[in-house]
């Protein structure tokens, strides 16, 4: 559907599960701005979605807890244009980011082995800076 969001291979947020709403805009911007609802307003809820799965579901919890309501819901407001259009564009585009960002699995970190060869280098070169060192402490009496 037309307002369906892709977030990354192949998963989609139906657009049914996303309210968007317009609003007059606050800020600077003369007649325009009193007259014009420009600023839009995304909602979704996490928990009643049906694009995740519970372990998708949990990860967005855990990685957007501070931007999600009580019940659940992400919140997303835009109104950088003067454009409804291109706000809702924006709004759209911020919540793919966020929603991608909070899925990301981070990779597992492996145990770096350093060879014989190298561990040998590195002593036999501390072993040969420590005899420079020697030779200049020398005193002769």
């Amino acid at each position: 559907m037309k307002d369906d969001v892709v977030i990354k291979n192949g998963l989609v947020i139906p657009g049914y599960e996303i309210e968007i709403s317009a609003s007059r805009a606050g800020g600077p911007g003369g007649q325009h701005v009193n007259k014009t609802n420009s600023r839009i307003t995304l909602r979704w809820n996490v928990n009643h979605t049906m694009a995740l799965s519970e372990e998708q579901k949990q990860r967005i919890r855990e990685k957007l807890q501070s931007e999600l309501t009580t019940d659940g819901d992400l919140i997303i407001h835009s109104s950088e244009s003067r454009s409804q259009d291109h706000n809702r564009k924006e709004a759209l585009a911020r919540f793919a980011q966020k929603i991608t960002k909070a899925l990301q699995v981070p990779k597992k970190r492996m145990k770096s082995h350093i060879s014989k060869g190298a561990k040998e280098k590195r002593l036999q070169s501390k072993k040969q800076r420590s005899e420079i060192k020697k030779m200049r402490s020398k005193k002769e009496w």
